[in-house]
């Protein structure tokens, strides 16, 4: 049995990745920043402390055949984060190890990127993995510069480098806007999202999972970076009546000018949240498709249903 050690395994992504890990036979290890109860899924634990340019990977790195790198510190709960913290976590933390791993002997190494290294927002064609990178924030460039960091220790050793670059991830356990976007439905209160004509990627935790397990099998990843989607683009007003499709509520959405939005956004400290639902970012992963002869296995209007039943139980909800 292979064994996969995965950082972030305790996360919203991490939790859902090491039952499926499980369910293929593999044997997950995880990576923990202090000792604490683990999810199913996870056969044996490491306590590595705080992700950074000093930990020391030896112990957790021992027998292992491959990593699964998660563990980030993520642009949309980290508001305040500085730009140093980001490198650290994201771009140093990544570099220690890939490093580690590589000494170690470890043959396949996935790194957990984003689409933000690509850019913000997409005009007349979606973002694929050949696409110039154009990050614009602290989390976007500390991502591509941990990728950046696992090619080169790669192309000094053996240990095989795969890159996923993600849209936003929903799924049970999704926090920030997501999150809030599923309240907002769930009110009942209008929404002025009508005028909206963008397209957004999504994928689902369950669809991220299975292109992970599918890279660690799949001998022709090495060395790729691959674009992660649901089979959908959804505009923001169809993302809504969807959601309120899966809640059986009405979506009431009126029309309001987009430029309103924003200027609403811009007095109100939300600029990047209204752009968000505004503008469109679209994600290529037909080579994904192609090459590695992946298919999403759940669709968007199944995988929003699972959600909002997660979300049915927080007790959250309003009545019908």
């Amino acid at each position: 049995m292979k064994r996969v050690l995965v950082t972030g395994a305790t996360g919203f992504i991490g939790s859902a990745l090491c039952e499926q890990l499980a369910r293929s036979d593999y044997c997950v290890r995880a990576a923990l920043r202090s000792a604490r109860p683990v999810a199913a899924g996870i056969s044996e634990t490491a306590v590595v402390g705080d992700i950074g340019d000093t930990i020391d990977w030896a112990g957790a790195l021992k027998g292992v055949d491959a990593i699964i790198h998660l563990a980030a510190l993520a642009h949309l709960s980290s508001r305040h984060a500085t730009t140093g913290a980001y490198m650290e976590i994201n771009a140093h933390g990544t570099r220690r190890l890939a490093s580690a791993a590589a000494a170690a002997g470890v043959r396949r190494f996935i790194y957990l990127s984003s689409v933000k290294v690509n850019g913000e927002k997409t005009k007349d064609s979606a973002f694929g993995p050949d696409d110039e990178p154009h990050p614009e924030d602290a989390y976007g460039m500390s991502k591509w510069l941990g990728e950046q960091h696992l090619a080169q220790v790669a192309a000094k050793s053996d240990m095989q480098a795969v890159i996923v670059r993600s849209p936003l991830v929903y799924g049970p356990g999704v926090r920030a806007n997501f999150l809030r976007l599923l309240r907002w439905v769930d009110s009942g209160w209008p929404m002025p999202l009508a005028a909206i004509d963008n397209r957004r990627s999504l994928v689902s935790v369950w669809n991220l999972c299975d292109l992970l397990v599918t890279l660690m099998r799949n001998p022709g990843a090495s060395g790729g970076t691959w674009m992660v989607s649901d089979a959908d683009d959804l505009s923001t007003p169809q993302l809504v009546h969807g959601i309120a499709r899966a809640m059986n509520r009405r979506a009431r959405l009126i029309s309001v000018p987009v430029g309103l939005l924003q200027a609403c956004g811009w007095l109100t400290g939300r600029q990047a949240e209204v752009r968000r639902l505004c503008e469109s970012l679209v994600v290529d992963a037909s080579r994904t498709r192609a090459l590695l002869g992946w298919v999403a296995p759940v669709s968007a209007q199944q995988a929003l249903a699972r959600t909002v039943a997660w979300y049915r139980t927080l007790g959250q909800t309003h009545g019908t």
